[in-house]
């Protein structure tokens, strides 16, 4: 199927004048059987607000205008290497918005003497329903830090490593072990892999959800064993060899790593460590890790690492996952070639940096070529957390915690009901539009999720969302406004669009949108020119203002109705 062709029908906004008597665009050119003959060289072509916005909307959620002013004037490079420039962590932590059930938490529980507003991530408790209220309250918090991101990649990367490393808030249980994960993310998201892999490893929410922690000598679990191999590093691909018998010698060396509850904690328990020696396939070249006794038993992690990441097909994996979700899914043996191999290459000279990896991707050619703009399809967390920040919605002021966690996670669950749970994927292999042959991106829209995008938008663009008297929402004038001349119909429509798709529509679609919603059927522009003209000098009139606002208000939902909203 062409990634374009499910979106050919027509969308009804429930507008009938406009549901009856626009045109559907014209389909775009099927460019699925073109073969991309760019690489990785540098890209030189044509530099603009096109460009810019491409790169913007792969690397962060949406392309806000305000972004787009401040980068404009600078080179490629140098917006790129911005990008890559991030703080590696966060200053702010999830706080306390949630009230423990006092007949079901213990007395003596510190979560109780926990006030309002104040951080728990430092604060131990073993109570459930305070757990389930930490969880929730984390997912809020990583959605407000999506928001409010910094102009730079680093919540893409954070949510790229979360699908890699999949693990699931609920298996984990504890929110402080939910936290520390993410943080451990944000560490290491543009950082050392390896050493990344190691942490993992390491990290008591993956001990947790993959059972290592229950992986004793007596009683070896290969669970997060297989997934070190099959998931995180080696993949599945054509020279990925290894064997079950791999997979059990790598349980072997990974027995006796435990969590220590009372602060979520991991250590070494060399009493439920396997001291005999582990023998590995030829696919390893038979490599035998020698068992070691007491705390030296730990040091056969870094063996069993330096024994995996020797082979190329790690850097392989991992540039074809961070190509999928940076580029497109559709990896054919040109881009193979042209693409992969050679990232795959410099991610191996570069001792397994990432930074360097993203630099080289997205400075390439291959990255800006025409094919690679506007392919993709947005996921729930593109769509919903782009179009609050092009939209540039204003929430509560920092200091209204309660209200500001209340919307975060009202958003939190517009993604989840566009079957995207973040902190929750569905599995260890993470969503199935990132690896699920053929459909990959296609997966996110289907006859149950469409309509709840197109609901989500209608909903921020009428009346936006309203909890304890304060409102989100689409300000469709405010938007307007901040575009170069407002006023003209023509170039309204098109300076919307710049930012709000990557595909074009055609002259004559917009010139009908034009005229049935802009111009309420007439046929001259100043019907659109004078309404605006009048309103901004008569802001206080009601009724200007009333004109102005139901028709941005149609022109934008008709916008994000349409199927050319959905890519990215």
């Amino acid at each position: 199927m062409d990634r374009r062709d499910f979106f050919r029908t027509s969308i009804n906004t429930g507008d009938e004048a406009t549901a009856t008597t626009l045109p559907a665009p014209p389909p775009p050119p099927t460019n699925r059987d073109v073969r991309l003959q760019s690489g990785v060289q540098l890209y030189g072509g044509a530099w603009g607000k096109n460009e810019l916005i491409h790169l913007l909307k792969r690397t962060m959620f949406g392309a806000r205008k305000a972004d787009v002013d401040f980068f404009s004037g600078q080179s490629m490079s140098a917006v790129v290497d911005a990008l890559l420039t991030v703080p590696g962590n966060t200053s702010t932590v999830p706080v306390k918005v949630y009230t423990p059930n006092a007949q079901t938490t213990p007395a003596n529980d510190p979560d109780l003497a926990l006030a309002q507003g104040q951080p728990w991530v430092t604060v131990h408790t073993n109570d459930g329903s305070v757990n389930s209220g930490r969880r929730a309250a984390f997912k809020a918090w990583w959605v407000g830090q999506m928001v409010n991101q910094e102009r730079n990649i680093q919540e893409k990367m954070v949510l790229f490593w979360h699908n890699h490393f999949a693990t699931e808030t609920v298996d984990i249980s504890y929110g402080i072990g939910c936290y520390q994960h993410n943080v451990l993310l944000r560490k290491y998201a543009l950082g050392n892999f390896k050493e990344m892999v190691k942490a993992i490893t390491l990290d008591p929410a993956m001990l947790r959800y993959l059972n290592g922690e229950k992986n004793l000598k007596n009683a070896p679990d290969e669970n997060y064993a297989r997934e070190l191999q099959e998931l995180f590093t080696l993949g599945k691909g054509p020279d990925s060899k290894y064997t079950e018998e791999d997979v059990k010698q790598a349980a072997r060396v990974l027995t006796g790593f435990r969590i220590k509850y009372a602060d979520v904690t991991s250590y070494f328990d060399a009493n439920q460590h396997d001291t005999g020696n582990k023998t590995f396939s030829s696919f390893y070249n038979n490599k035998i890790i020698t068992g070691k006794t007491g705390a030296n038993g730990a040091q056969e992690l870094d063996e069993l690492l330096d024994m995996i990441f020797a082979q190329p097909e790690v850097a392989k994996h991992i540039v074809r996952k961070l190509y999928r979700w940076f580029v497109y899914y559709d990896i054919d043996t040109q881009v193979e070639a042209d693409v992969i191999t050679p990232l795959a290459n410099l991610f191996r000279q570069s001792n397994y940096e990432i930074k360097p990896v993203m630099a080289a991707l997205l400075k390439s050619e291959h990255f800006f070529d025409p094919l690679n703009q506007g392919c993709q399809i947005k996921s729930p967390a593109d769509l919903v957390i782009g179009a609050v920040r092009e939209f540039n919605v204003q929430f509560p002021v920092a200091t209204d915690f309660a209200n500001n966690y209340t919307m975060w996670s009202w958003l939190q669950t517009n993604t989840t009901n566009q079957q995207q749970n973040i902190g929750d994927p569905p599995d260890v292999s993470g969503w199935k539009a990132y690896y699920q042959e053929p459909q990959f991106y296609e997966i996110w829209i289907n006859s149950d999720t469409l309509p709840k995008r197109n609901q989500f938008t209608d909903t921020m663009i009428i009346n936006g969302y309203t909890r304890n008297g304060q409102t989100i929402r689409f300000d469709a004038i405010a938007f307007a406004k901040t575009l170069p001349n407002p006023g003209d119909p023509n170039t309204l429509i098109d300076d919307s669009l710049l930012y709000l798709y990557r595909i074009p529509l055609s002259v004559a679609s917009k010139t009908q949108i034009k005229k049935d919603i802009l111009l309420s059927g007439q046929s001259d522009d100043h019907y659109w020119t004078d309404a605006w003209s009048f309103y901004m000098a008569n802001p206080n009139d009601n009724m200007a203002m009333t004109t102005v606002r139901n028709r941005l208000r149609s022109l934008y939902q008709y916008f994000m109705n349409l199927a050319e909203y959905q890519l990215a």
